[in-house]
């Protein structure tokens, strides 16, 4: 077997640094936090016994700017505040812990609002998961012809949790509402059975949380399976960002890049699809030496974020993340719309807006930074593009394309909706030309079949 070209962990720090987490049970630990104001803390409280709530010493210690609590985007990125929630169940929440109820009683009441928060948007739990000799894969996403999601039992977790997360159910403990799938084996028949995906991308949680031993585990029965029409395998993390050290100087950092070189040599592209949301986590010099080990490996870096209100809501932000992305040898891949799930109502922007956000980034990155798309929306029949104002019979309608569809024909077909400057996503928009948008006919047939 070729050697690999890996260089050796560069330890430039006298100590290893120790990974931990902080949550709802312990959080009120820590240094910073204690000099915060009594109602922030209480309200941090209230909003995690509904929304899951993890962070750790390195995003407490580096890379959030305590100067600027509450409002600094990397903390609203992780601790939860009380606009998170809607009123009505902020109080009913804040009601029971000052009442004291039991917690299984304050868990159930809990349930009962997550379920309110459109725990699985775009139809990911009814009509994303498929069937392998009649078994219902729940570990398994494939929603468009190429492309199949894995999600391993193990990886669904992460170093620390985003505030705004669309999976955001994975964490909260209530199992109906989870994906995840220990069986390689059926995952492996499925693929073979499916020659139209050429991308397998292992996501969670994240999968990169798991120790590389466990990882191998999922990924070396596929090697060995030789599946031909496999092309590309992608892991879906925010490790580098998160924690660092874990390509950095964990005891297992040099195996995981040892597996991406692997993978590699079996041929097969290994793609990061690393999740960027603010310039301040790219600039972090320990996060870019994590990149940098990553790509030395051949493996290759693609970024993405969604467009949030409070965190990244500003062209300045995304052009200077996307110029800093080039320049460290990463790919900008997509800006993405807040999902329409969770604390949608705190993070969403009109449509209209992140448009204009995204325009006036992408006007000042050169050629190698507009590789990036968006705004783009993970919505039922596709990812939708927002193309922006068009006119149409002399009227200003909204041109919005699909980059991706359920079905391959309604790739790349540009339609229109009505101006809207208060719509944050699809299902808010109504056609400009049409008593429907072109695919909403045949999108109910396939549902109802």
């Amino acid at each position: 077997m070729q050697e690999s070209t890996l260089q050796p962990t560069i330890h430039w720090q006298t100590q290893t640094p120790v990974y931990r987490a902080y949550g709802l049970h312990n959080f009120k630990k820590l240094p910073q936090i204690q000099k915060l104001d009594n109602q922030l803390i209480r309200d941090i409280e209230v909003v995690a016994h509904v929304l899951p709530f993890k962070t750790n010493s390195f995003v407490v210690n580096e890379l959030i700017d305590w100067s600027r609590v509450p409002d600094d985007p990397l903390f609203i990125l992780n601790f939860p505040i009380r606009d998170m929630l809607l009123p009505h169940h902020y109080e009913r929440i804040a009601q029971a812990l000052n009442q004291n109820l039991p917690k299984t009683q304050i868990r159930e009441l809990a349930n009962e609002i997550r379920k309110e928060l459109n725990p699985h948007p775009a139809g990911q739990m009814q009509y994303n998961v498929p069937t392998y000799k009649g078994v219902r894969l729940h570990g398994v996403q494939h929603k468009y012809f190429e492309t199949v999601l894995f999600f391993p039992s193990q990886g669904q977790t992460c170093h620390a949790y985003c505030s705004f997360c669309f999976r955001w159910p994975q964490f909260v403990g209530i199992e109906e509402l989870k994906f995840a799938m220990r069986e390689v084996d059926l995952l492996i028949g499925y693929l073979q059975e499916h020659p139209e995906v050429t991308d397998l991308l292992f996501t969670g949680g994240d999968p990169l949380i798991m120790r590389t031993k466990i990882l191998r585990t999922y990924v070396e029965p596929i090697l060995k399976a030789k599946i031909p029409h496999l092309r590309t395998i992608r892991f879906g993390t925010k490790a580098p960002i998160y924690w660092p050290y874990r390509f950095l100087t964990d005891p297992d950092a040099d195996d995981l890049l040892r597996l991406f070189e692997e993978i590699i040599r079996a041929g097969y592209h290994v793609a990061i699809m690393a999740h960027f949301n603010h310039i301040r986590e790219v600039e972090h010099p320990d996060i870019q030496k994590a990149i940098a080990r990553i790509r030395q490996t051949g493996a290759e870096v693609r970024t993405q974020s969604p467009i949030l209100r409070h965190i990244n809501d500003s062209a300045d932000v995304w052009a200077a993340m996307w110029r800093e992305q080039v320049r460290q040898g990463m790919i900008p891949y997509y800006m993405f719309v807040a999902r329409d799930t969770g604390a949608h109502h705190f993070f969403a922007l009109p449509l209209i807006q992140a448009w204009e956000i995204f325009r006036n980034a992408y006007k000042r990155v050169s050629g190698l930074g507009r590789t990036v798309r968006g705004p783009s929306m993970s919505a039922t029949p596709g990812k939708v593009e927002v193309l922006g104002p068009a006119t149409l019979n002399g009227q200003k309608v909204l041109a919005l394309r699909m980059i991706q569809g359920r079905n391959p024909d309604w790739v790349y077909r540009v339609f229109f909706a009505k101006w809207d400057e208060q719509a944050t996503w699809l299902d808010e928009l109504q056609p400009a030309d049409n008593d429907r948008f072109f695919f909403e006919e045949e999108l109910e047939k396939w549902v109802r079949h």
